[in-house]
């Protein structure tokens, strides 16, 4: 008898582990877009979690909860463990939901039916038609850098909660919401429809075939059933029970034509305007004062950013030296796609007098409409500099803005008064000196933890920019040449690279600066090498902090 019970027992520890395991849906047969949950239930405790690496062929797993379910009946004791997962499937017509392994035991594959878009447009649809996308891509056979525009609406005909829409991240194509999201209402086959529409820029980074994944909307519906106790609830919806949705636009695929080799820099747009204006009348200016240049370039389908810096289009003669503020960046919705604009005030400085002949400004750019080279340009401008006042020659190298103060010759017989007006000013410095002494030998001494910190070292970002030097990286160069240029002038950090050059005032560093800016907006390949040595051999001269720390040595 008491082997039988043993038997018995043995029996009752093993047969749960080869417990059958069902599967069930809320629903066999759905529309495009709508979510199922799919309940897995085995005999016994949830010792392992069921494999479910198989559903995600054809769906997206938005969630999932599990439990045991404890029953007693007539004295005896039963578990369940069950799991409930939120599936959405990936595409419309017959899928599978595979079998599933749940320690020992499988499940029973399920037949879905899920229903196909069948709403006007190019658009994948939810909810019987109540929720949907439409896109349109123009144009459809882009060049590469070029700027695309993906016009995405939402149609829905009942309220969203919580609703997102997202665009998946790619290595090939670079996204940019352009503008803001537009509503409006429409009717489409007798229903009433509230419309969001939202555009994307596209620039793809390649030439070929490209296949980008569409949009996702991501939302929760109101819905009066839940068959699986109320597990998914929204707190958006007020405590109403609702039912999540979810699904994809429509791959997006591109052709996107190659850049002809013959065209440097490559600007594919399909209008470009170059001006430019003056700030004074550019009769009657003497050497040494600024006359102020301001150009301006557009260029629609374009970003502002990918429009070259206008300082770098120009070349001066001999004897005029160019001081440029910072380029101002401006991006704009323009019809079906985007203007982007770049700003740039460039003072122009005269050494000497004499008669100037400023070069034509030219800028080459791909019509993108006409599939043809075109120029941007502006004419060769003449410039009479007259001598300056009282014939005075200005220093080279005059820094943009300074303001000369020029004193007139005095008379001889004056000159005995400013000889004792000159005494009794060092007097006033003696007697000014006497005070400062004696307030400062009374003075409180200040604590260590109230004294300026010591100005940040350049050194590592000097030799992060030699390093991206011998990468041969454009962009990781500039950016940690202007960090180590702040570094090193904390007080009147330099603005760009042409006003880097400036101060380095040495011929070879200002052409192999004019060549690292030339490469990080035309993409043209770039060696570094030059201009990693010529810094390196080049001393900095700046002048001394004001707080009476010295600026970090190039290598501390």
């Amino acid at each position: 008898m008491k082997q039988i019970f043993a038997m018995l027992f043995a029996l009752s520890v093993i047969l749960p582990s080869f417990a059958a395991v069902t599967a069930t849906v809320s629903s066999t047969s759905i529309p495009y877009g709508e979510t199922i949950q799919l309940r897995l239930q085995r005999d016994g405790s949830a010792d392992t979690q069921p494999d479910l690496n198989p559903l995600k062929k054809d769906f997206d797993i938005l969630g999932s909860g599990s439990g045991t379910n404890v029953e007693i009946i007539n004295g005896h004791i039963s578990s369940k463990a069950q799991m409930t997962v939120l599936l959405s499937p990936r595409r419309s017509g017959k899928i599978r939901i595979p079998a599933l392994q749940w320690g020992s035991g499988q499940s029973a594959p399920i037949e879905l039916d899920v229903g196909a878009s069948s709403g006007p447009g190019d658009k994948q649809s939810g909810g019987a038609e109540h929720v949907f996308l439409t896109t349109n891509l123009e144009p459809k056979q882009p060049y590469v850098q070029a700027a695309v525009v993906l016009t995405v609406r939402l149609y829905a005909d009942q309220p969203l909660y919580q609703a997102t829409l997202d665009f998946p991240a790619s290595a090939d194509v670079i996204v940019k919401q352009l503008g803001h999201d537009k509503a409006s209402n429409e009717t489409k086959n007798g229903r009433n429809y509230q419309v969001i529409e939202r555009k994307y820029l596209l620039f793809a980074q390649k030439s070929g075939k490209i296949s980008l994944a569409g949009p996702v909307l991501d939302a929760e519906i109101a819905d009066g059933s839940d068959p699986f106790g109320s597990m998914f609830k929204s707190l958006g919806a007020m405590m109403n029970q609702t039912r999540p949705l979810h699904f994809d636009a429509r791959t997006i695929e591109m052709e996107v034509l190659p850049r002809p080799s013959s065209i440097s820099p490559w600007l594919p747009a399909q209008k470009v305007t170059l001006e430019e204006t003056w700030g004074q009348n550019k009769t009657g200016i003497h050497a040494g004062e600024p006359l102020s240049r301001h150009l301006h370039i557009a260029a629609l389908g374009l970003t502002g950013e990918q429009l070259p810096d206008p300082d770098a289009l120009i070349s001066l003669p001999d004897g005029i030296k160019a001081y440029p503020d910072q380029a101002g960046i401006a991006d704009s919705p323009e019809g079906n796609t985007v203007m982007g604009s770049r700003d740039q005030n460039i003072a122009l400085i005269a050494e000497h007098a004499g008669h100037y002949v400023l070069p034509a400004v030219k800028l080459i750019w791909w019509d993108t409409a006409s599939n043809i080279k075109r120029e941007a340009m502006l004419p060769e401008e003449a410039l009479d500099i007259l001598p300056a006042p009282g014939g005075a020659t200005p220093p080279p190298h005059e820094p943009q803005h300074q303001v000369k103060l020029k004193t007139p010759a005095l008379p001889e017989k004056t000159a005995s008064s400013w000889q004792w007006f000159s005494l009794a000013l060092v007097l006033l410095w003696l007697v000014t000196l006497m005070v400062w002494w004696y307030s400062r030998r009374n003075a409180v001494p200040v604590k260590q933890a109230d004294k300026e910190p010591e100005a940040i070292p350049a050194g590592s970002a000097f030799k992060a920019f030699d390093q991206a030097c011998r990468a041969n990286d454009p962009h990781a160069a500039r950016k940690h040449l202007l960090t180590w240029a702040g570094a090193t002038w904390r007080e009147d950090p330099p603005l760009g690279l042409n006003e880097l050059s400036r101060r380095m005032k040495d011929a070879k560093v200002a052409d192999a600066l004019r060549q690292l800016d030339r490469a990080c907006y035309t993409g043209k390949a770039w060696l570094g090498e030059d201009l990693a040595l010529f810094m390196s051999e080049k001393p900095v001269q700046k002048k001394a902090s004001k707080s009476g720390f010295a600026l970090p040595e190039l290598y501390p």
